[in-house]
């Protein structure tokens, strides 16, 4: 994998992280949460699908005590936005989250493994 492949992901991956902190502490009557809101999904679903991506996106190219980094890195952030959401006005703490947010940050180590250990396309020249 290239070094832009790899700086590509670090940065998608800072996006994400990013955009997982903000929709954490934002006020639950903010424009954007309550436009969140109409869409229906179970909070457990979105906590797990951005600590997927969160997961997923070091794993794709990360090895070792860098990759071990970066997820113990998300799960602390799951803990402590939690604990933050305390004083978040309309929000509020919840264990369930976290467990969404600890189990999204393996499925998406998980995922990334699997799609890092595929075979590369080769194609006839």
């Amino acid at each position: 994998m290239s070094v832009k492949v790899k700086r590509l992901l670090d940065i998608l991956w800072s996006l994400s992280a990013i955009a997982v902190i903000v929709g954490s502490l934002l006020p639950a009557q903010s424009a954007a949460m309550e436009s969140l809101a109409k869409l229906a999904i179970n909070d457990k679903v979105e906590h797990f699908l951005g600590y997927v991506v969160l997961g997923m996106l070091p794993s794709l190219h990360r090895r070792g005590w860098s990759l071990s980094a970066f997820l113990i890195g998300t799960l602390a952030l799951g803990i402590l936005l939690e604990f933050g959401q305390m004083y978040s006005p309309g929000r509020s703490f919840d264990l369930w989250d976290m467990a969404a947010d600890a189990v999204g940050t393996a499925a998406g180590l998980c995922i990334g493994l699997l799609f890092r250990n595929l075979p590369a396309r080769r194609t006839a020249s």
